[in-house]
């Protein structure tokens, strides 16, 4: 690591400490003996979803607690369980080391979910997932639903 300071090469870290998102260190340098902190994060590539029609956009975390926000609203779910799944629908994806993810595969994941937590929820964003077009298959999959 290069002093900010004279630009010397000879460094030692004096004090490491893990943070959330990065490794914080603090340096000395051998030569000035001026001392400077540095931060060191893990680069990760981009998570790109894959929707039905072939197209390809950025993974949004927004995107996501919208439509469980959505699914979840007037029934007693917290903003904070929200949340909870959220982050582990997001670690899940991308902990396969993946940079591309099909929408059908985040939408199994969020229904799997809902379903332990709410049934209504789970009722209401599996009617918009499946696209129900008709009664008929809304009752199809209530009864399914009541079955397991």
């Amino acid at each position: 690591m290069r002093c900010p300071f004279c630009g010397c090469d000879e460094t030692k870290v004096i004090d490491s400490r893990q943070e959330e998102t990065a490794v914080r260190r603090r340096r000395e340098c051998e030569k000035c003996r001026k001392r400077f902190t540095t931060y060191e994060r893990i680069e990760s590539l981009p998570l790109y979803v894959v929707k039905k029609d072939g197209r390809r956009e950025l993974f949004s975390k927004n995107k996501l607690r919208r439509s469980m926000t959505i699914a979840c609203t007037k029934r007693p779910v917290s903003q904070e369980r929200i949340e909870q799944v959220i982050n582990a629908i997001e670690m899940k994806i991308k902990n396969e080391d993946k940079n591309e993810i099909p929408s059908s595969k985040i939408g199994r994941l969020l229904m799997n979910k809902l379903k332990r937590i709410d049934s209504v929820a789970y009722i209401r964003f599996a009617s918009v997932y499946h696209e129900f077009d008709d009664l008929d298959a809304f009752e199809r999959a209530l009864e399914s639903f009541k079955k397991k």
